[in-house]
């Protein structure tokens, strides 16, 4: 714990590869919210998406962060705008789209959660 997954349009090849989620797992844990072995990243882009009624030069960013409960409202805050920071700056001069980029914090109860660690080494 926690999982980002992004989720992104297909048109922002900005996004593309795993560079971005190193960027965002480096921002979590540089500010000390995650510890370095526990954030677990990954982006999925979607060829097939519409963002308003315009078919074309529109994109979209929706980054989910799941953690679990029990930190504050400010601290979900800082994580959320920090993501967000990460995603704009990647774009920033990389695309001529009209992009909408959002943060979802998700919280997940810990009494229904388990985590096992193997070293299969």
């Amino acid at each position: 714990m926690p999982h980002l997954t992004l989720e992104y349009s297909a048109n922002l090849s900005a996004l593309k590869g795993s560079a971005i989620l190193h960027k965002m797992n480096a921002a979590l844990v540089d500010a000390g919210h995650v510890g370095e072995r526990d954030v677990k990243a990954r982006s999925v882009a979607f060829d097939d998406f519409v963002v308003g009624l315009t078919p074309q030069g529109r994109g979209f960013v929706h980054l989910k962060l799941a953690l679990l409960s029990g930190r504050d409202s400010a601290v979900k805050v800082q994580m959320s705008q920090l993501l967000l920071t990460v995603l704009s700056q990647a774009l920033a001069g990389n695309t001529d789209l009209d992009v909408q980029m959002c943060v979802e914090i998700l919280e997940i109860e810990r009494t229904g959660f388990t985590k096992a660690v193997i070293n299969l080494q």
